[in-house]
């Protein structure tokens, strides 16, 4: 593990997002729901929005899961100073497949509930996280890893 210019100041040893994931998965998908509470719009036929929105959510959960379990076994906690790069599957696909698995999750959400506004604002999802989380990430780990980083940036795509 190369050391970063943060000294012992565990608090300065992390990436600088500017909000929580889970947040502007929230914030950004939640006033879809509002809005189709009020104004339903649906862009899929009944029968099929109820099985791909299953399915998408059902694979979603368990990229996520199997993500969160890659990132603790690699012990690298994104609220904790990071010790290690998390790069077995499914990070040696994407190296952002918690944050893949949440806008597939915001897709099947909005096919679940047949939902236009949902669907609409899932890239700006992918957006506000790209913006607010994986760039604030990647800079952090590449001055923590240095070198190390870098060839596993060069290796494995953003997204998918």
């Amino acid at each position: 593990m190369q050391q970063g210019p943060w000294g012992t100041d565990p608090a300065a040893d992390r990436p600088k997002l500017i909000a929580s994931p889970n947040v502007i998965f929230v914030v950004v998908l939640l006033p879809g729901l509002i809005l189709n509470w009020f104004w339903s719009f649906a862009f899929l036929p009944r029968v099929a929005s109820g099985i791909i929105g299953f399915f998408a959510i059902f694979i979603a959960a368990n990229i996520m899961a199997y993500a969160a379990r890659e990132m603790v076994r690699a012990n690298a906690n994104v609220r904790e100073p990071a010790t290690a790069i998390a790069t077995e599957w499914p990070f040696s696909v994407s190296r952002n497949p918690y944050y893949g698995g949440m806008v597939l999750l915001g897709i099947g959400i909005a096919c679940f509930v047949n939902s236009i506004w949902v669907l609409i604002l899932t890239p700006v999802l992918a957006l506000a996280l790209q913006k607010a989380v994986i760039e604030p990430e990647e800079a952090y780990l590449e001055q923590k890893f240095g070198e190390t980083y870098l060839r596993y940036k060069a290796r494995v795509r953003r997204w998918i």
